[in-house]
């Protein structure tokens, strides 16, 4: 390290600030004579944009700057040269509504170079960029290696070479590590320019958490909190005794405020117990004529409670068969249905249940859901479909008798967690149901999985609840961070596929 550092700071530029920083631009374009801005260039900034201006003072000494302009997307891209990008040096072109931050400076003193500061000041102007809900940010850079290799290969050779680090550009090279993409080569962009022969590259960084969309209330909700019911079955007298232990808690996780509430599979399976001296076949189908009373009911819920609800499933008779069914109960009023799609060997060899033909994914006001009823979940290909529709929170609601068929479940949804970059929240019942057949015990452990990256727990487990003890799972999850995954994870699940070797897609 050439020089040593006692104190950095990244902060504003100021006027006072211009004769250090003339000393240093000086210094950064020794090739590029009277390259500096002028003292009332500065001042014209700071009028117009001053938040737009940054520097890097190192020892209270002025080593580095950013200077940056507001510009609508359009002009942006349609700008060749920088004497249009910047009004022929006037900054005329500046406009306080402009949608993009327009870069057009940033340099670092030779003498500090190799100490990262250039990336600091790259960072602020992303964070200035997501502060202001500007769309990106956009600029020519000089590509200063290319004279070396002008008489051999063109631009956009040169480009696709530094690309794949066959050739390093100390510009080009460093945009690009910044997650900056070309957009196209610009020719005779900055007069002058020798050592780049005049051409340019156009970069864009675009802003993920960019929102175009006017402010209303709840169009969207960065932080969406989750409430999963871990119930258990116990003996019902009647369908009020099952409206009133779920309306407890529903009442509950509603007061703290929930956006959804999640009930586990067959939870209404208490109700069987009048049916015991029938076929189980025969009793499943007496329990489906609860679940119309039981859908209209959560409705209620869903709307005086102001949360939405996942009613788990039930039982349901259509055109003859027996379907595995559960519904969505929006706080608005609507309701939509679910169906298993997988059914386990029991459930068709007791029960005689259908699998149901529909893989969908559903709009709410916290986001786009999907739901997978317990064996759905050991199926990597619906969650995936679902995934590719912009689903971002997958709830499982699930009914497993022993601990091995609940460990399939747990892991399943942790896996579709990770590969889709969502969160999983699962919830099940618990304990003994004596009464009826086919019913008999329980095991689950509600939990709430995220996926495996720096900005979630590290065992990918947001939280769960107590295993086999009846209560509620009150969870948190930021849609903003899986945002930011999407684009700049370590991995990049979705992304990195492969469709030229494989391909996944609905028959219907």
């Amino acid at each position: 390290m050439a020089i040593t550092i006692n104190k950095v700071e990244l902060r504003n530029l100021q006027i006072e600030d211009y004769k250090e920083l003339k000393k240093s631009m000086i210094e950064a374009y020794p090739e590029m004579v009277d390259s500096y801005w002028k003292e009332q260039d500065i001042e014209k900034l700071l009028s117009i944009f001053p938040e737009g201006q940054l520097v890097i003072v190192a020892d209270d000494v002025v080593v580095g700057s950013a200077l940056s302009l507001l510009v609508t997307e359009d002009f942006a891209f349609k700008s060749r040269t920088y004497k249009q990008i910047t009004g022929n040096y006037t900054f005329s072109t500046h406009q306080d509504d402009g949608e993009v931050l327009y870069g057009i400076d940033v340099f670092i003193n030779p003498k500090y170079r190799g100490l990262r500061l250039g990336r600091r000041l790259y960072d602020a102007r992303k964070e200035l960029c997501e502060q202001l809900n500007l769309k990106s940010i956009i600029f020519a850079g000089r590509i200063p290696n290319y004279g070396k290799y002008a008489n051999e290969i063109s631009p956009k050779e040169y480009l696709e070479k530094v690309k794949r680090k066959e050739i390093y550009d100390p510009v080009l090279s460093f945009q690009l590590s910044n997650d900056f993409h070309e957009v196209r080569v610009l020719k005779n962009y900055l007069e002058g320019d020798k050592a780049s022969q005049e051409y340019a590259v156009l970069l864009e960084w675009n802003n993920i958490y960019y929102d175009d969309s006017p402010k209303l209330i709840n169009t969207y909700k960065s932080v969406v909190r989750l409430g999963l019911i871990q119930w258990q079955m116990r003996s019902l007298g009647n369908l009020e005794s099952l409206f009133e232990q779920a309306e407890f808690f529903i009442d509950a996780v509603s007061g703290y405020g929930s956006d959804f509430a999640l009930f586990p599979e067959f939870f209404t399976a208490p109700l069987m117990a009048d049916y015991n001296h029938l076929s189980e076949a025969e009793a499943i189908k007496e329990l489906a004529r609860y679940t119309e009373a039981v859908k209209m009911k959560f409705q209620e819920f869903a709307i005086s409670y102001n949360i939405n609800i996942i009613t788990g499933s039930m039982p349901y008779i259509e055109n003859g068969h027996v379907y595995n069914v559960g519904f969505l109960c929006k706080r608005d009023g609507t309701n939509e249905m679910y169906r298993k799609i997988h059914i386990t060997p029991n459930e068709v060899f007791h029960w005689g249940i259908t699998g149901g033909d529909i893989i969908q994914t559903f709009d709410t006001d916290c986001g786009k859901i999907g739901v997978v009823i317990c064996y759905d979940v050991e199926f990597p290909e619906l969650a995936r479909l679902m995934a590719d529709e912009g689903m971002n929170i997958l709830f499982v609601p699930f009914l497993t008798d022993t601990q091995n068929g609940y460990t399939r479940v747990r892991h399943c949804a942790q896996a579709r967690a990770i590969e889709n970059e969502c969160y999983v929240a699962i919830a099940g019942c618990v304990g003994n149901l004596p009464k009826v057949n086919n019913m008999d015990i329980q095991f689950a452990q509600a939990a709430v999985f995220t996926p495996s990256d720096f900005a979630f727990p590290s065992n990918g487990i947001k939280a769960e609840a107590t295993p086999n003890t009846e209560m509620t799972l009150i969870v948190d999850v930021d849609m903003d961070l899986l945002k930011e995954l999407h684009e700049h994870g370590s991995v990049n699940t979705m992304k990195d596929r492969r469709h030229d070797l494989y391909q996944l897609k609905k028959m219907k």
